[in-house]
């Protein structure tokens, strides 16, 4: 920066004595030159110098600046390796920890930024509830922010203290469960500058559960999608990363948003431009698709505090059970070959050590608590795939203490690698399905467990419990991580690990 350049006023000497008529000399004008001249030599040199000063000691400041600044952040010349597909699951804070909820580091993944969406394509769509769905209302399934109605009667097959905690919970409310959970949290922004990662809190399962069936047109069940990205399209924050930093909750499995022609089954919205690099949260992913995470099905447990959780681990961990296993489950007639109804059949021929659930009619809808007395009782239960490769029943097993018996690899396993146990043979038992069709015997194999290797199993369960539900404080738990804290911390480390990647367009 220049010093001001202020002009000295060049001035006559004043005599003391009273003013007198000038008298003029041959010299005086010549005199009057040179004095002239010097002052405005000297005030030129006085300041060239001090223009000199002042850029030396800028230079100098830069130079210390810098020093200290290399000595306070190293640099790495090399750079770090990036792992596309292997994101660890982010490990649960001890439930002992009882650090304040806004220290500096609670937020080391990135804050997260909220779009505020037109209604119609969120709140107006809980408030048409009795629309949502083309043969009864589903007002009831939303009410208390997506946990359903209290599990009342409940109290009767579990502890007093916790029973409160449990609600007739439907297994297409994630998109209301994380909206309420994420503009509560502590890593929200409203500054997009600030924001690791962009949530959009569209709802398009709710969206387009309705024309999924009869003879909605493919125009239909497109058209909330469409709405979401023509009005996202030209967000500052979008444009810039082109949604790579963006994400989204579908609360569907992932083929109700895979048409691929008109005429085929769902909507097409996974597949319209725009959604291409959206990270999408889904009770089903698709297992070859990176933008897909599988996030676990809301079951009816949502604790209200650390000590919630603690008292139901306890509780399923010292429960008497009577049975080997348990099948819950009903009987597809129309598929060949169903495998169900083969499990049906089985478990009901060992029934000294199998109990059964026929899930036929609406035995085993929301409101009655047969399946999760089941699975309480059973030291496992099995899990074949459901109307698609997972079902909801698997975390109710889970949470129940029991151990999940799978015969498709994609049940679980390629399914929710961030909450699951990394060893599957550490919490689960595989059995091929095709050696069950050839008349292997489920009980045979489950027997050959020890009592030690069954109580182990099961500890797996108990522990990773805390990752598979939602908890009911709309800020989450006091320390505790739940599936909730999980899927957000997993894709802001996603978004932090993907920086330096090439990005298509």
């Amino acid at each position: 920066m220049k010093p001001p350049h202020n002009k000295q006023p060049l001035m006559n000497p004043i005599s003391s004595s009273s003013p007198k008529t000038p008298t003029k000399s041959p010299d005086s004008s010549s005199s009057l030159l040179t004095r002239s001249f010097s002052n405005s030599l000297n005030s030129v040199i006085f300041h060239h110098s001090l223009r000199r000063t002042w850029l030396l000691v800028l230079v100098l400041s830069l130079q210390i600046i810098l020093f200290i600044t290399i000595k306070t952040f190293p640099l790495s010349l090399s750079p770090s390796p990036r792992r596309r597909h292997d994101f660890p699951s982010p490990l649960p804070r001890h439930h002992h920890n009882h650090s304040p909820k806004l220290q500096p580091d609670q937020c080391e993944s990135g804050r997260v930024y909220v779009y505020e969406l037109p209604p119609s394509l969120n709140h107006e769509l809980i408030k048409n509830c009795d629309q949502l769905n083309p043969w009864s209302s589903r007002c009831d399934a939303l009410v208390n922010d997506g946990f359903g109605p209290p599990a009342t009667g409940i109290s009767r097959i579990l502890p007093e203290n916790i029973a409160p905690a449990w609600y007739w919970t439907d297994q297409f409310v994630s998109e209301i469960i994380f909206h309420n959970r994420i503009i509560n949290h502590k890593c929200r922004t409203d500054d997009p500058a600030l924001a690791t990662g962009f949530y959009v809190p569209f709802y398009a399962g709710l969206a387009v559960g309705k024309y999924l069936w009869r003879n909605y047109s493919s125009i239909d069940r497109d058209r909330h999608c469409r709405m979401l990205l023509d009005w996202i399209h030209d967000k500052p924050a979008f444009r810039n990363s082109n949604g790579w930093n963006h994400f989204m909750t579908m609360g569907r499995i992932s083929w109700d948003f895979r048409r691929s022609k008109d005429q085929d089954w769902g909507s097409s919205c996974i597949y319209l431009p725009g959604m291409r690099n959206i990270t999408r949260l889904l009770i089903e992913k698709n297992p070859w698709d990176y933008f897909d995470v599988g996030i676990p099905y809301p079951t009816g447990f949502h604790p209200r505090s650390d000590s919630d959780i603690l008292s139901w681990q306890e509780f399923v961990r010292t429960k008497s059970r009577t049975k080997l296993f348990c099948f819950a489950g009903a009987q597809r007639g129309k598929i060949k070959d169903d495998f169900r109804g083969l499990l049906l059949s089985h478990c009901r021929n060992e029934s000294d050590a199998c109990r059964e659930v026929n899930c036929a009619g609406s035995r085993c809808s929301n409101g009655t608590t047969e399946i999760l007395e089941s699975f309480l009782d059973s030291d496992f239960c099995l899990q074949p795939r459901g109307d698609s490769f997972t079902r909801r029943s698997i975390f109710d097993c889970m949470i129940a203490g029991s151990i999940p018996v799978f015969f498709w690899h994609r049940t679980a396993y390629y399914q929710y690698e961030w909450f699951l146990p990394r060893e599957a043979e550490s919490y689960s038992v595989y059995i091929d399905r095709n050696a069950v069709k050839n008349g292997t015997s489920i009980r045979s194999v489950l027997e050959k467990y020890s009592k030690e290797d069954v109580r182990k199993m099961r500890e797996k369960v108990i522990e990773s419990i805390p990752k598979f539900v939602y908890a009911k404080p709309k800020e989450g738990l006091e320390s505790i991580k739940d599936a909730f804290d999980i899927a957000l911390d997993g894709v802001l480390k996603r978004f932090k690990e993907q920086e330096g990647w090439f990005k298509w367009r």
